[in-house]
């Protein structure tokens, strides 16, 4: 397959800060990849060097075959970009914007145009500055879908929007997910976790996994067992047992690299006999959580 993002090491300064710290991640032709974190964790930083907003200070990035830093005028044609903090000239009216964005775009499909606006509902005659954020948002969308990019850059989309106007969002994308690649950050672990197909984690500008998402929900899970009794947990656990914690003769922990066959093993060499293990499957949420906490605790 054609790998639409590759980044290298990609590092990104601010006098004592570092935003993104060596930074390597693929993203594969027909994925849609999700890349979560906290804020401040990097994630628009990458996006803006992407979209060569910035430069970055070591590393790089290859969108669309290109290096990032000579994404300008037409590389714009086959990407669609859509930005939390986004600006829109909101003298304009909606139908207007669309009226002055068609040009741009030599594959521009008015047929596809009419249905987002009748998908999204969109006000053609109404001022852009009377539109409430989500219909800005809708109307952002449906700008950066009309002219069937290749590849779907979207930063921070669902913050602050009601879950109908998501779920609007999300159908127009899906529809339009099969003949693009997706780059998506949000903070939303919920509904990323229903349409992503891979995710990265990004933490303090590290990336510390990238993968499928069906890799990512088999290698966690809680774990949950109860010992013959009381006591303390044994002074070294494995580095892949997260937030470990007892109640009598109950312990929990979340394993990131859960292997159903050798766990069993594991679990008796360090606990000795137990009366009960049972495992759970985490949502992406909790995934994050446990993380988060991991890197709080450090």
């Amino acid at each position: 397959m054609t790998a639409v993002i590759q980044t290298n090491a990609l590092t990104k300064r601010y006098a004592r800060l570092t935003a993104l710290d060596h930074v390597t991640l693929d993203v594969q032709e027909g994925a849609v990849y999700a890349l979560v974190g906290q804020n401040g964790a990097g994630k628009t930083t990458a996006i803006k060097i992407f979209m060569n907003l910035i430069a970055a200070t070591a590393g790089s990035a290859q969108v669309l075959g290109t290096d990032s830093r000579k994404i300008r005028g037409k590389s714009y044609t086959r990407i669609g970009y859509v930005s939390e903090n986004q600006q829109i000239p909101e003298w304009m009216k909606v139908g207007a914007l669309l009226d002055y964005l068609r040009p741009f775009y030599p594959s521009w499909d008015p047929t596809l145009e009419q249905s987002l606006i009748k998908q999204f509902d969109l006000p053609l005659d109404r001022k852009i500055k009377a539109l409430s954020r989500g219909m800005k948002m809708k109307l952002a969308l449906a700008g950066a879908l009309a002219f069937h990019p290749k590849l779907i850059v979207l930063d921070e989309p669902f913050g602050g929007l009601d879950p109908l106007v998501r779920d609007q969002l999300i159908e127009g994308l899906l529809e339009r997910a099969a003949e693009s690649t997706v780059f998506i950050s949000s903070h939303d672990l919920a509904e990323i976790e229903t349409f992503s197909s891979h995710v990265g984690y990004l933490e303090s500008g590290k990336l510390l996994f990238s993968e499928e998402m069906s890799s990512l929900a088999t290698r966690f899970r809680e774990v949950e067992l109860t010992r013959e009794a009381d006591g303390p947990l044994p002074s070294q656990l494995p580095p892949n047992w997260l937030q470990p914690k007892t109640s009598g003769a109950i312990v929990r922990f979340v394993d990131s690299r859960f292997d159903e066959q050798n766990a069993p093993n594991e679990i008796r060499s360090l606990f000795g006999k137990v009366n009960d293990i049972q495992y759970r499957a985490l949502t992406l949420r909790a995934i994050f959580l446990a993380m988060a906490r991991k890197s709080d605790e450090t």
